[in-house]
């Protein structure tokens, strides 16, 4: 019996790692694309992933690679540009020749990981360029792709850049922190949840052509988030919040420093609340994962 095989375009990062084990234990081959494989070795000992090195990203070098596959994850992100990478590159650029390959490939089907509001028209150039790729995705559904598209707020899990980040802060940095935009609001979503609405799509005919936004079970404000994770490494957290004009210097002189922990693009996505409009996990039938389920066990 032959196994379906899905190529993950971003599978060696947060989510990709998360969903390669859920479509492995699912049945499902996987593929991930590369210029790294021997950073991503561990991969290679999830069930049915296949690392291939791919040095030329472009329409024809996808393509190939593509051949084979049954359906195409697009995963690829970034919160900041940096290191050569930029936000059109990455999240419209790409979509377009991966969209182009997968159709050159003969392969119908199609996931795309967007965020919530995007849209070309929004405050940051970040979410301008999720909701442009979105659009290109959209519009190779025109072509003959099934396209389906993810629409999370934050993502929380094992690995991720949001409880973990914010513990080690907190690890480094005594006394009052201060935290520009504390009022913004999420809606944290598990990581596994989002893998699952992923592999629930692709067994489920009916959600070709639809629009997925992936809220967790509860609400916090930017400072609600700090607090909560100063409670479970056992810290105590005094937050001052920054005023508006402080809160745009303090991006300023953040996206200066190595690794840009805080940057004016991420002060301008903050200035829109990161809540759904409606239950994208309850419509597929799956109950969201609360913080409390998962968080306390990887912080400690």
């Amino acid at each position: 019996m032959r196994h379906p095989c899905i190529c993950v375009i971003g599978g060696t990062g947060f989510v990709g790692r998360h969903l390669l084990n859920r479509l492995s234990g699912a049945g499902y081959r996987t593929r991930v694309p590369t210029r790294h494989p021997h950073r991503y070795r561990h991969l290679r000992l999830v069930p049915g992933c296949e690392l291939v090195q791919l040095d030329q990203w472009d329409e024809a070098g996808l393509a190939d690679l593509m051949v084979g596959c049954d359906a195409v994850v697009y995963l690829l992100g970034i919160l900041n540009e940096g290191g050569g990478r930029t936000f059109e590159q990455t999240h419209v650029g790409m979509v377009e020749s991966t969209t182009r390959a997968a159709l050159a490939a003969g392969i119908d089907r199609y996931l795309h990981m967007s965020a919530l509001n995007a849209d070309p028209a929004g405050p940051s150039e970040y979410l301008r360029s999720k909701g442009r790729g979105e659009a290109v995705a959209l519009a190779a559904a025109e072509q003959g792709l099934a396209v389906t598209v993810f629409r999370p707020s934050v993502i929380f899990g094992p690995g991720d850049g949001l409880f973990n980040r914010f513990a080690s802060l907190l690890r480094l940095l005594p006394g009052p922190f201060p935290l520009a935009c504390a009022d913004a609001r999420f809606a944290p979503v598990y990581v596994g949840d989002v893998a699952t609405a992923m592999l629930r799509t692709l067994q489920d005919p009916a959600s070709r052509g639809q629009i997925y936004e992936l809220c967790g079970p509860r609400t916090f404000a930017l400072r609600d988030i700090l607090i909560y994770t100063g409670s479970r490494i056992g810290r105590k957290v005094r937050v001052v919040a920054l005023s508006d004009r402080l809160a745009r210097l303090q991006a300023r002189i953040f996206e200066k420093l190595p690794g840009k922990p805080f940057s004016t693009d991420n002060y301008l996505s903050l200035q829109i609340d990161s809540l759904c409009r409606e239950d994208g996990l309850d419509r597929l039938g799956i109950v969201a994962t609360d913080v409390d389920a998962v968080v306390p066990g990887y912080l400690g």
